[in-house]
């Protein structure tokens, strides 16, 4: 497997030497500083690129071009953002960047209740907590008929949680929800997000995915030609968030998206924290189903709770099955090597680590994304993967 870091651009305070320091190779990256919807310029990727490169690193993968909402809706000008989607693509592909990682979650991107979840080691994680996102959808949001979308005892006990809370928790609870946060795009005021929810949520499951198979079919050949694969990102809750219509949550969704578009080019990025909040998702079944068209991979682990709540474990601890997963990842390498595929490798980067002592109090980390609880996390994988190619290499 190919070990990949997520780095965002340079004023990321983890820098490029940093990684190389940590062990990887690949640079998982994307122009966060093109506006949604506009194409990205082949200089400004090569310029990118030449930068990764001079630190003796690859761009391994594009995390994300993002996808317009217009797209999504197809409302506006959708067809606009379709053609420059095409051109990003095709540059991308000049540019020598062959793995786009993309994703179609409506209105919000991965969504988390608590940035700052402190664990019993002292560290702390990220957390999605149920109660505290109902608290805040029906009593803070004040969403229309939002209540209909959680049991009565939910409810209940987050109008509760909701009388307890102080105003700065209030604060603090919508800004971690709706302000934006790394890799997604953009942030709402109350106004701006109701609307924009209301929209989708007239739109529905069945037109939400009739949106996404229309985008494909048309961006697919452009991606064919430029010999780029595109990966598709799971929902981050794999379940609806305020009465939205999710896409990309369970092995059906998947099988829906790849069959509706049978082409190499349409692939899927193996998230094992997304599928993985949800107990039905079969992490290594997935693996062995979909394996030839798993473009890359997030290794992250999850600790479920009761109502959909959960947080971000260590990379091996948790709910999923790492060791199982990393095992049907290898065969699947192994799969591709003995059919002659050239890039059997399948990029992974360890997502999401822990935020430990020595950067706690420094400034500019971004949540999920500190440098040594990553670093502690790859290790760890590193490990793993290790093992189980020694064992097949003597089997």
């Amino acid at each position: 497997m190919i070990e990949t870091w997520r780095w965002f651009d340079l004023k990321d305070p983890v820098t490029l030497p940093k990684v190389a320091q940590a062990g990887a190779t690949g640079i998982v990256s994307s122009l966060i500083e093109v506006a949604t919807g506009d194409e990205w310029p082949l200089d400004k990727i090569l310029a990118r690129k030449n930068i990764i490169e001079s630190f003796g690193l690859k761009w391994a993968v594009i995390e994300s071009i993002p996808v317009h909402n217009d797209i999504k809706t197809r409302t506006g000008n959708y067809a606009h953002y379709i053609e420059n989607y095409k051109k990003s693509l095709v540059n991308a592909g000049k540019a020598g960047v062959k793995v786009v990682c993309y994703n179609f979650m409506p209105v919000i991107d991965w969504t988390r209740t608590n940035l700052d979840y402190h664990l019993e080691n002292t560290g702390s994680a990220l957390r999605f907590d149920m109660v505290d996102f109902v608290a805040y959808d029906v009593f803070i949001l004040q969403r229309n008929n939002a209540a209909q979308n959680y049991s009565p005892e939910l409810v209940a006990e987050a109008e509760a949680y909701f009388k307890s809370m102080s105003n700065a928790q209030v604060a603090l609870l919508e800004k971690n929800i709706i302000a934006g946060l790394p890799g997604g795009e953009g942030s709402y005021t109350r106004a701006s997000i109701r609307a924009a929810i209301s929209e989708f949520i007239a739109l529905g499951e069945d037109g939400l995915r009739n949106n996404l198979w229309q985008f494909l079919k048309e961006v697919i050949p452009s991606a064919e030609a430029a010999g780029v694969n595109m990966c598709i990102h799971p929902d981050d809750p794999p379940f609806s968030l305020f009465g939205l219509p999710r896409v990309v949550s369970t092995r059906h969704d998947v099988k829906l998206i790849l069959d509706g578009v049978p082409s190499p080019a349409n692939g899927l990025t193996l998230c094992a924290g997304s599928f993985g909040a949800r107990a039905d998702n079969d992490l290594v079944g997935m693996v062995k189903e979909f394996g030839p068209r798993i473009y890359f991979t997030h290794l992250r682990n999850v600790t479920r709770e009761e109502n959909g709540s959960f947080y971000e474990a260590e990379h091996l601890g948790g709910d999923n099955d790492m060791v199982g997963l990393i095992d049907a990842l290898l065969a699947e390498e192994q799969r591709r090597k003995l059919n002659g595929v050239a890039n059997y490798e399948i990029p992974m980067r360890p997502d999401h680590g822990h935020l430990l002592l020595e950067e706690a109090d420094q400034p500019n980390v971004k949540p999920g994304y500190s440098y040594l609880g990553r670093m502690k996390g790859l290790a760890e994988l590193r490990g793993v993967i290790h093992a189980l190619t020694q064992v097949r290499a003597r089997s």
